[in-house]
């Protein structure tokens, strides 16, 4: 069996992260056939894994991905795994890294050369929306990819205000769905944009619909492609939040703007680097 269609068959498998895939590789000297070959016993024998995930490996339909792929492929799916040369090194840094990832538009290693995180409310004021776009259009023209989740709100402004930056930016949307399940739909037209002047990504399978749990998990691959996370407006339950203590955990550097909402002025007590009103990009490029 070919061994990209294996690797894929046990990134997406239940509970399998890069720290139960490197163990079992640890185990099974590599091997992945000898993997697909262990019964559940010998599965078991792994550090991390028990009956269930066992099971999970057991149950892997390979043959269907082995028609999947092919089909995800022609649908414009790029397949990139952690020994490929296009995986992102930023998320290399990260204990939880996606051991493959899925990916459609433009990708090249110079897009997270030098990035920055935007995310906030999916119900922004006014002025956090202005001030979103701005932001994105002014760090874009300075050679900074703009990393956003493609949500209603800020994280659409943000991936807006990329695009639209004189000479056009770049920009990357981190789905918590699949990359061919666009997530909300009201934003396809912008995920469509997102695919000319970057790319979408998503650690799911392609065709997967969105959950809570998964919106939370693509908040740590957000702060992990990126050098800062800027929390533009959020409450202090908001799903922005998530980010900024990913980026904390990863030792990435959180930004906020001094605006009323309780996220805002959390982040603020808690020593987040206030950017300037003039949206001067001294704070992260000076």
């Amino acid at each position: 069996m070919d061994k990209k269609v294996q690797w894929v068959g046990l990134s997406l498998s239940r509970h399998i992260g890069a720290k139960t895939l490197a163990n079992l590789l640890q185990h099974f000297d590599n091997d992945l056939d000898a993997i697909f070959d262990a019964d559940e016993d010998d599965l078991m024998q792994v550090t991390g894994i028990g009956e269930t995930i066992a099971r999970d490996i057991t149950l892997i339909n390979l043959e269907q991905l082995a028609e999947d792929i092919p089909e995800w492929e022609r649908q414009g799916v790029g397949i990139i795994t952690i020994f490929d040369e296009l995986y992102p090194e930023p998320l290399k840094s990260i204990p939880d890294f996606p051991p493959t990832l899925f990916v459609r538009g433009q990708w090249y290693t110079d897009l997270w050369e030098q990035t920055i995180a935007m995310v906030g409310t999916r119900r922004p004021s006014q002025p956090a929306k202005f001030l979103t776009m701005q932001l994105a259009a002014k760090l874009a023209r300075e050679g900074f990819t703009i990393v956003s989740g493609l949500a209603l709100g800020i994280d659409a402004a943000a991936h807006s205000g990329a695009i639209q930056a004189q000479g056009g930016g770049t920009t990357i949307a981190v789905l918590g769905s699949g990359v061919l399940n666009i997530y909300p739909p009201q934003n396809k037209r912008i995920s469509m944009l997102t695919r000319q002047y970057g790319a979408l990504i998503s650690e799911v399978h392609p065709n997967l619909q969105t959950t809570a749990q998964r919106l939370v998990a693509r908040n740590r691959l957000i702060s992990g492609m990126s050098q800062g996370v800027i929390v533009v407006e959020s409450t202090i339950v908001g799903g922005a939040m998530h980010a900024a203590k990913f980026a904390l955990k990863q030792g990435r550097n959180v930004y906020t703007l001094d605006l009323p909402a309780t996220g805002n002025q959390q982040l603020i007590k808690d020593g987040a680097i206030i950017i300037p009103r003039d949206l001067s990009l001294d704070f992260i490029v000076g």
